[in-house]
């Protein structure tokens, strides 16, 4: 499982002109799954994130998670994560875990970061074309892979 994680002061997701989910200050999270992943890479991305320390103290140092600043969660999947691009021009998203896989583990996932931070996670919707508007705050954006844990 692949992450892009930003850290916004505001972020909103729409579907045909229509805002389904929106956030104020937190972590826009996009979401790649592909067929290997499972609950145990899920359990740990959603701990590391929710505890990544990387919110400004009073001292202005990156020292607070979401969990401590009680940050909103926008929660998109996004199979592009897993693009190859190693041969041509056109990226090969054959990594990419298909619907009847994926759909289950992003579920788990939107569930896992409730039960992590303590807040219902906004999300986006699966296999839409969405249009994702975020104010990156910092900028701060970290990439974390599950299949890279050490």
């Amino acid at each position: 499982m692949r992450v892009v994680i930003q850290r916004v002061s505001r972020a909103s997701v729409e579907v045909e002109n229509q805002v389904i989910g929106e956030i104020g200050k937190g972590l826009m999270i996009l979401v790649g799954i592909e067929n290997s992943d499972g609950q145990e890479d899920i359990d740990w991305l959603c701990k590391k994130i929710c505890n990544l320390r990387i919110f400004d103290d009073e001292a202005g140092v990156m020292n607070k998670s979401l969990i401590e600043i009680g940050g909103g969660i926008l929660a998109i999947s996004q199979f592009t994560l897993h693009a190859r691009t190693k041969k041509g021009n056109r990226p090969s998203y054959i990594n990419a875990a298909k619907p009847d896989h994926s759909i289950p583990l992003y579920e788990s996932f939107l569930l896992a970061l409730e039960k992590e931070s303590g807040k219902k996670p906004q999300r986006g919707q699966f296999g839409a074309e969405m249009q994702v508007a975020l104010v990156n705050d910092g900028p701060v954006t970290i990439t974390i892979d599950s299949k890279n844990k050490e």
